[in-house]
């Protein structure tokens, strides 16, 4: 995986002599700015995660493409130098993205054995039976949303009234998840995964979190039903090594808080994308690119996972010319390798949903590589296309409410998107050219 240095050729850099490794802010804002200076000096760069603590993050598309893809690059917190040696407190931000029992933290066997578990929920047939209940759930949110502008002076939050629930309620419909747990699943999974929650807090939303997820499977183990819960829960009543307790609990954090926070950063970075670019969707109403061409893009142009945790070197690995010590917690760079001119062209920067169709055009990496690609991005792409077209078919006057530059960003570095997306809906009326992009599920 990792070419030979010739003899005469320089040392390779160490964390140490490159530079003085970037802060990054708990509070996060937009990543761009901030991921294309960095680009500029090198595809890896050093930076100080919450507390202090000496980490990395894999920005280049083609370093970020390899390291993910590295056979000794491990997800498991035994690999977590600073977590072994006691130097990571209860309260740390980013703590439950190192130590939750799931898939996100674990290797090999371990791996294989709870992917396959939850991959039931997200094959292709699965995934094309859910569209027609997609669609009418979306039809339902958007009379929603109609109603909120009018009863909020012609302004409405998308973000809260159309893509949270979007996403929530299909990842609850295939857990199983009764419709109260919703709102208190969210708000905890905002504060879990926020890099700016105070301590205290962070251990009180996570000791909140895992109580309500307890009572969602205690409620599932008494009343089985055809979803994923209670799948999972009958792998762990089988015995053997099939599913612990501790990992059902883990599973269940992951595919709620994975399962509705990427989509929704998705179909809210889309919305403001074509509100920013009314010519890309004039070519979409005219049918020079799809929706599924829209979502291709935002996920490259504005990838709704910015900096994501953790991976660790088992050995010291050098990727693109850095050394990254065995035992460095690394963070996978997606918005930065998304707009990485080394690979996307001198206009990364500019969003362009055409750009797929392009000969050569290198396909982004904001839904993973390799053996942890994203179990459910077939579903994410359906919900994120569909939501698109319906949305801007019936509502072909929607535009934001207030500048881009006033949104609030989104609380932390792992998410990337903005808290709110007030928007003025315009006439409520069906558009003869809105629908001509085609979905995600035609050829």
């Amino acid at each position: 995986m990792e070419p030979v240095a010739p003899a005469d050729a320089p040392p390779a850099r160490t964390p140490q002599s490159i530079r003085t490794p970037h802060r990054l802010d708990p509070a996060g804002g937009c990543p761009h700015a901030d991921n294309a200076r960095l680009l500029a000096r090198g595809a890896v760069a050093p930076v100080e995660l919450p507390g202090g603590i000496e980490g990395m993050a894999v920005l280049g598309h083609e370093a970020l493409k390899e390291f993910l893809q590295h056979p000794e690059v491990a997800k498991a917190a035994r690999h977590f130098t600073a977590l072994r040696e006691g130097r990571i407190a209860e309260g740390w931000p980013l703590r439950t993205f190192a130590t939750v029992p799931g898939m996100t933290t674990a290797d090999s066997a371990d791996h294989r054995r709870l992917r396959s578990l939850a991959a039931r929920a997200f094959t292709p047939r699965r995934v094309a039976e859910l569209q027609p209940w997609i669609e009418e759930l979306t039809d339902t949110l958007l009379d929603g949303l109609a109603r909120a502008a009018a009863t909020g002076d012609g302004v409405a939050d998308l973000r809260r009234h159309y893509a949270l629930p979007l996403p929530m309620g299909v990842i609850c419909r295939l857990l199983g998840v009764d419709e109260r747990f919703r709102d208190r699943l969210h708000h905890l999974g905002s504060q879990v995964v926020a890099t700016d929650t105070p301590p205290a807090e962070a251990v009180a939303a996570n000791r909140e979190l895992l109580v309500a997820l307890g009572e969602i499977a205690t409620a599932k183990a008494s009343e089985p039903g055809d979803d994923l819960t209670s799948a999972l829960i009958a792998a762990r009543d089988e015995g053997g090594d099939r599913l612990s307790q501790q990992e059902l609990i883990g599973t269940l954090l992951l595919m709620i808080i994975a399962g509705h926070e990427t989509t929704l950063n998705l179909i809210t970075n889309a919305v403001r994308a074509l509100c920013a670019h009314p010519e890309q969707l004039a070519l979409v109403r005219a049918g020079e690119a799809s929706w599924a061409d829209v979502v291709e893009e935002t996920l490259r142009w504005d990838a709704p996972v910015s900096y994501f945790p953790f991976r660790y070197p088992v050995r010291d690995l050098t990727v693109a010319g850095t050394l990254i010590p065995a035992g460095t917690p690394v963070l996978a760079g997606y918005s930065a390798a998304g707009r990485d001119p080394a690979a996307h062209g001198p206009d990364a920067g500019r969003f362009d949903p055409t750009r797929t169709a392009r000969p050569g055009a290198v396909r982004h990496l904001s839904l993973g590589h390799g053996a942890h690609y994203c179990l459910g991005a077939p579903l994410a792409r359906l919900e994120a296309a569909v939501a698109l077209e319906r949305l801007f078919t019936r509502f072909p006057a929607l535009r934001l409410a207030v500048p881009d530059a006033d949104l609030p960003p989104h609380a932390g570095f792992v998410g990337n998107s903005v808290r709110t997306l007030p928007v003025r809906l315009g006439p409520d009326r069906p558009d003869p050219g809105a629908g001509a992009g085609r979905t995600a599920m035609d050829p």
